[in-house]
């Protein structure tokens, strides 16, 4: 069995209001999301380097398909989360679990975007 690339190489979560989720992950992670063209959705991506590790991913809004807190937790890379996490309440979302240990793995917060997807933020300080 080959182990050649992180199992996970984009996400896409979805919205109903784009300016108002763009808004909320441009403030929680100080950053711009870039529109990506694509038929019948729109696409907003977060900033990526396609050599540096990680996964790419994206803001989508689409027809048929809602947003909303389902079995899929996407966590978001932070040097300490709760930083990210300070500015979720201002920026129309709300904090499920605060900062919280998880051993030797670090640290993890999971917060409800604007659009009511739950997504995770993890650090390892």
């Amino acid at each position: 069995m080959k182990r050649e690339r992180n199992p996970v190489g984009w996400f896409e979560l979805y919205v109903s209001d784009m300016p108002r989720a763009k808004a909320f992950y441009e403030t929680v992670f100080q950053t711009i999301l870039d529109q990506l063209p694509a038929p019948d959705v729109e696409m907003w991506a977060f900033p990526h380097e396609p050599e540096r590790p990680g996964c790419a991913g994206a803001l989508a809004k689409m027809e048929g398909k809602d947003p909303g807190n389902g079995g899929t937790i996407i966590y978001f890379s932070c040097e300490d989360c709760a930083s990210e996490e300070s500015r979720v309440n201002a920026a129309g979302g709300s904090v499920h679990l605060p900062k919280t240990s998880i051993g030797e793995y670090g640290f993890i917060s999971l917060v409800l975007d604007s659009e009511g997807n739950m997504i995770g933020l993890h650090s390892m300080t």
